[in-house]
């Protein structure tokens, strides 16, 4: 059980495509925290899960796809809402499944979008409705890491 003073841990799944794109998902306009905001599949870790485990779990009940493999850990923050802190770390994946069509949870996510690193203005309404620019700093750090990593692999001799 986590204390009331310990920040609870979040994972977020940056979900990337053949085309280096990242998934993303509308909240719906009656959620409690953060509605009608894009963000990305993820939640909170529960009690004896590790983040691997939460982040497996959150990707099949967001989505219906399976994880693959994590490529890197993109952010690591700390983070209030509701007067409880949370530290989320934020890893670009890649997963199994159709990805033309996620299996969203229609009560939770009504949209989604895949984005390149050209479109991460799309989440600037995001500081419009929540005063945060989060989910658009987590998804412009993976574009970065992806974009890093392209860039790398040409390199190799």
């Amino acid at each position: 059980m986590t204390e009331a003073n310990e920040p609870r841990s979040v994972v977020g799944a940056l979900i990337r495509d053949p085309y280096n794109r990242i998934f993303v998902q509308r909240r719906s306009a009656d959620r409690r925290l953060f509605p009608g905001c894009w963000d990305v599949v993820g939640g909170a870790v529960e009690e004896g899960e590790s983040l691997l485990d939460a982040l497996r779990r959150e990707i099949a009940e967001e989505t219906g796809w399976r994880l693959r493999r994590v490529l890197a850990r993109v952010a690591h923050e700390e983070w209030t809402a509701d007067g409880l802190r949370h530290v989320e770390s934020d890893y670009v994946v890649e997963v199994d499944g159709d990805l033309s069509s996620p299996e969203l949870e229609r009560d939770k996510h009504t949209e989604f979008a895949w984005i390149t690193a050209e479109e991460v203005s799309l989440l600037d309404e995001n500081a419009q409705g929540s005063g945060s620019n989060f989910i658009k700093d987590v998804v412009t750090a993976a574009h970065a890491w992806l974009a890093d990593a392209s860039e790398k692999s040409r390199r190799i001799p």
